[in-house]
């Protein structure tokens, strides 16, 4: 996870490394503004990864958390559109359903509860699809409208780019199993590292059954966990590194997301790490 707060000849090299040093994808939050860091400079998603995709060739690249908080699908199909075509296929879709922080409130809107917020999330994703995938799109729901909306020329990866959607309840995660072809997991937010854990084993195994309940294989879709929810930054040190990617492929996720190393809070560390896991612990993956 590279945050999208550096000007772009101090960032380029950091999603260069990514590609040399050998991780398999790299993501940028997808926010109008940061709640930690509201002063700090702050650049747009989609630009970032637009930039980035132009001075890399292998690397996955991805959206970490783009919401119907201040997107409309059909614009924002054509923008991954663009995207999936410059970066030659490499785009993952990350997607959530929006908070109450600063995207929600920052055009004004009014905020909704949390069932809403899934009702909105489901049409967007809804919506999404079906402009990326079909060649005329109309559709009318409570939060979202199209009218013909066009897909021409479609995604450079057939139908369309895969989604990986942040999901902790049951209604996220019958969307997942319907819609992505990667499930995001936070594990939830406490002090207690060992209380951390259990709360992503349970998520796990509640998302298998989901799946399942669901008709799908739970098999085919890729898990995510993002490391830094827990209580203990994941790049404080090579072994903690290797420890935490070996509980997690323990417990069914095929991928893990860690943060680049800050000079400050949060996610303060130093690149000195990132280049000895990636001749250390990478290779062995």
């Amino acid at each position: 996870m590279i945050l999208p707060e550096h000007r772009w000849w101090a960032a380029e090299p950091l999603w260069r490394m990514a590609e040399e040093y050998g991780f398999a994808h790299a993501w940028t939050y997808d926010h109008i503004g940061w709640r930690p860091g509201l002063e700090r400079p702050w650049f747009d998603a989609v630009t970032t990864l637009t930039a980035a995709a132009t001075v890399t060739s292998t690397l996955r690249i991805g959206t970490f958390g783009s919401s119907p908080d201040f997107r409309h699908p059909v614009h924002y199909a054509r923008q991954l559109t663009a995207l999936d075509d410059i970066s030659d296929g490499r785009l993952t879709l990350g997607l959530a359903a929006g908070g109450v922080d600063f995207d929600a409130h920052v055009l004004g809107g009014s905020e909704l509860p949390a069932s809403a917020r899934v009702d909105r999330f489901a049409e967007f994703v809804e919506v999404l699809d079906q402009v990326l995938v079909h060649d005329s799109t109309t559709y009318r729901g409570e939060y979202f409208t199209a009218v013909d909306a066009r897909r021409a020329p479609g995604c450079v990866q057939p139908p369309r780019m895969p989604f990986a959607i942040a999901a902790n309840g049951t209604r996220m995660m019958r969307l997942t199993a319907r819609y992505g072809r990667g499930w995001i997991a936070a594990g939830g937010y406490t002090d207690d590292l060992n209380t951390w854990w259990r709360a992503v084993a349970d998520l796990s195994m509640r998302f298998t059954d989901v799946v399942a309940e669901e008709g799908g294989d739970p098999a085919r879709i890729d898990r995510y966990l993002s490391l830094d929810a827990a209580p203990v930054y994941s790049l404080s040190s090579v072994e903690y590194f290797r420890e935490v990617v070996g509980r997690a492929h323990e417990l069914g996720f095929t991928d893990v997301i860690s943060h680049w190393p800050r000079p400050e809070e949060p996610y303060a560390g130093k690149e000195s790490t990132v280049e000895e896991i990636a001749s250390e612990v990478l290779p062995e993956l």
